[in-house]
């Protein structure tokens, strides 16, 4: 192993020190240190990618003899997140002795199922395909990685020259085969036929490397990551261009993102015909390079090579011949270009499953492309949710990076069809997707809510994520907006500003749905403020604010969103935040109550309209929301308790008392109610809730 360093240019050294040396003694602990830091590098392994282990000796409980244990990531985790619960820890002596029960090729499913009867510590997750590949192999800590570099290398003609050529007698080399027992029997005799080397490159896969301890194994991966790195950039430097060159010029920008918010909810449409799918675009220069390259229409169909790549990706994208200055204005002209596009790739999918399939093969899933490029524009990836299609973008970046080196080393090469199949429709593959949890009721939805800087509108974007929404949350204040996002995890939110009373503002935010999420499907309009006045006093200022905000705000969000809804053609629905107020006559509110009454009419009407499109509009009739909601912070709360004749502290009481049940009404309440009408009551429209704890004088009928 050569003399160790620090100072590398193609991955990032995060080692610390001091972490380390807080870690010595648990040694389980210090290789999930290794395996977080090494997944903090997307150049080092994808997300999901790659697996790593270390072996300790621990105390038989059965038998209180020292054996050894092996201690590996498990099935479906992530090296940069994983922790003890994603481990499984397993008698390494064990694993070994399945080699005495090992039939062959045709027995790898099987022994998947004897890893069990291996298993040391009883809280393990399930060992994953991979494990025999570390238990055979002897050292104390190993990685295996899919760095971009060394699938470059793998994915390369003449991979195993190639290797030679960089790491000279140090590296093994064993040619691709999908992972199993008997990959862990070639990577033991390729040891065995090479005794000293430091790390194996997988044909068309990864990289295995190890050390005696996890800084030395750390420090390993990085070496040789960095070398495969150098070469190809000198490579690279050598040929002078890649991809063979710019073709066709990005547009700016502002222009790109422009073209893609106004064709995302075309796109989502197209690729929702089975299943409703959440969108993601990058525009990244690497994304760029690639998609405006002389060989992208030689390279994209060819397919990715390693196995990680394309099981999120699939097997190739969908380059669409759409000119990059087209008119996307005209979504029955775009249409038209984009339909008999999609059908093409669906056919050309169904024959690779029908060409490749077995007797036993799982049923053909989803037919659409996951990936999609548009030259001089940028790349879209559609998936079940927003993590999932990030994730496949940044898998087939990736994949972008690979045909990059391995065009700059010699030639890229990917795995044949038959093989991607194998692996894609692999029943061990099958057995895990069928262990995912169940979609929430949610799932694949995008939810735009106005107002949800705080109060009400807040409220409802909470439930509407917790039932499993990607939400866009929409105000007038930033700062409100911003503490609001940082609420939800990763994947979940977006945000914009919007001024539900300027035109201009609510296409920007309903761009920036479409640019995150690839369009919306629920629109909630639960922006607002209230004014109390007697007639006298109010003023026509009062008037017109009510009347921009809750009237004419709700038809300019309802006439854009309408529009974007057409486009998907998944229909959609529409949830307004009214008030009992629009139906009840009371003093001191003529401004109030009629613009809440309009709210309410307008659903009717658009109701009537949009049923065609099958936009569903309803409303919800908050009262007496006190508690929680913004606009009981300010004058309004005294005005309708002068109305009332009491203190604005006896409010709370006053208004629960109130109503048939004496209960208080909170934003969670009104929340419910809207997950009511676009979760549950799917056969809705035109409709009103009255969520206020029974007011009979706001009873519909």
């Amino acid at each position: 192993m050569s003399t160790l360093t620090k100072n590398f240019k193609y991955v990032d050294y995060l080692w610390d020190n001091d972490k380390a040396a807080a870690l010595k003694d648990d040694q389980v602990a210090l290789f999930l240190y290794r395996s977080n830091i090494l997944g903090a590098d997307l150049r080092i392994t994808n997300y999901g990618g790659g697996n790593t282990s270390c072996k300790t000796i621990e105390k038989d409980p059965l038998t209180n003899e020292e054996v050894e244990v092996m201690w590996v990531k498990g099935s479906g985790g992530d090296i940069g997140t994983l922790t003890r619960s994603g481990i499984a820890g397993l008698y390494t002596g064990r694993l070994r002795e399945l080699k005495n029960v090992y039939g062959g090729l045709e027995d790898e499913d099987r022994m998947v199922g004897l890893f069990n009867h291996c298993i040391y510590d009883l809280d393990s997750k399930a060992p994953s395909i991979d494990t025999p590949l570390h238990g055979l192999l002897p050292f104390a800590h190993i990685d295996h990685l899919h760095p971009d570099a060394l699938i470059a290398v793998a994915a390369a003609k003449d991979s195993e020259k190639v290797t030679k050529e960089i790491w000279g007698d140090t590296m093994g080399w064993v040619p691709w085969q999908r992972p199993g027992f008997d990959l862990g029997l070639q990577l033991e005799k390729c040891l065995a036929d090479n005794p000293g080397i430091r790390g194996i490159v997988l044909g068309s896969h990864g990289l295995f490397t190890w050390g005696d301890t996890s800084y030395e194994c750390y420090m390993n991966s990085l070496e040789v990551i960095e070398m495969a790195s150098e070469y190809i950039e000198n490579k690279i430097k050598e040929k002078g261009s890649v991809f063979g060159g710019q073709k066709i010029e990005s547009l700016p920008k502002e222009e790109r993102l422009e073209k893609a918010a106004q064709l995302m909810p075309l796109l989502r449409g197209l690729c929702s015909s089975e299943k409703g799918m959440i969108g993601h675009f990058s525009d990244s220069d690497v994304v760029l390079e690639f998609i405006n390259s002389h060989d992208l229409e030689r390279l994209a169909p060819l397919g990715t090579s390693c196995p990680d790549h394309f099981l999120r990706t699939k097997i190739q994208p969908l380059v669409l011949t759409l000119d990059k200055n087209e008119d996307l204005e005209d979504t029955q002209a775009v249409l038209a270009k984009l339909e008999p596009a999609f059908a093409k790739y669906r056919k050309e999918y169904a024959d690779y499953y029908n060409t490749c399939k077995k007797h036993n093969s799982p049923a053909m899933r989803d037919p659409n492309p996951v990936i999609i490029i548009y030259p001089g524009v940028g790349m879209f990836s559609f998936s079940k949710d927003k993590q999932t299609t990030r994730v496949a973008s940044e898998f087939y970046i990736n994949a972008i990076n690979v045909m990059r080196g391995a065009e700059a080393i010699t030639e890229y090469t990917s795995l044949p069809r038959q093989e991607a199949f194998d692996i894609e429709y692999w029943l061990l593959e099958e057995a895990k997707l069928s262990r995912m949890p169940k979609e929430k009721p949610l799932s694949r939805k995008v939810a735009f809510v106005t107002g949800a800087g705080g109060g009400i509108g807040k409220a409802i974007a909470d439930k509407l994520a917790e039932e499993g929404a990607n939400v866009v949350l929409t105000d007038i204040n930033e700062a409100s907006l911003k503490e609001a996002h940082t609420t939800y995890k990763r994947d979940v939110s977006a945000y914009a500003i919007c001024d539900v009373t300027n035109t201009d503002s609510i296409a920007e935010a309903y761009k920036t749905a479409c640019i995150e999420f690839g369009g919306v499907d629920i629109i909630v309009h639960s922006a607002g403020l209230a004014i109390s006045k007697a007639l006298e006093d109010t003023t026509d200022k009062d008037w017109n604010i009510l009347q921009s905000i809750l009237v004419k705000g709700q038809f300019d969000l309802a006439k854009q969103a309408a529009a974007i809804m057409r486009k998907q053609g998944l229909g959609g629905n529409y949830i307004s935040i009214a008030s009992k107020n629009g139906l009840v006559a009371g003093p001191n509110n003529v401004a109030y109550g009629t613009a809440k009454a309009a709210q309410q009419h307008m659903v009717r009407l658009l109701a009537a309209e949009l049923a065609k499109d099958k936009i569903r509009v309803n409303t919800v009739n908050p009262d007496g929301v006190i508690v929680g909601s913004k606009i009981w912070e300010g004058a309004w709360a005294e005005g309708r308790a002068k109305a009332n004749g009491i203190t604005v502290e006896e409010l709370p009481a006053f208004y629960a008392k109130r109503n048939l049940l004496n209960e208080i009404i909170t934003p969670a309440d009104i929340a419910n109610g809207v997950f009511t009408l676009v979760g549950i009551l799917d056969k809705s429209t035109g409709n009103i809730i009255n969520v206020d704890g029974g007011m009979a004088n706001a009873f519909v009928r």
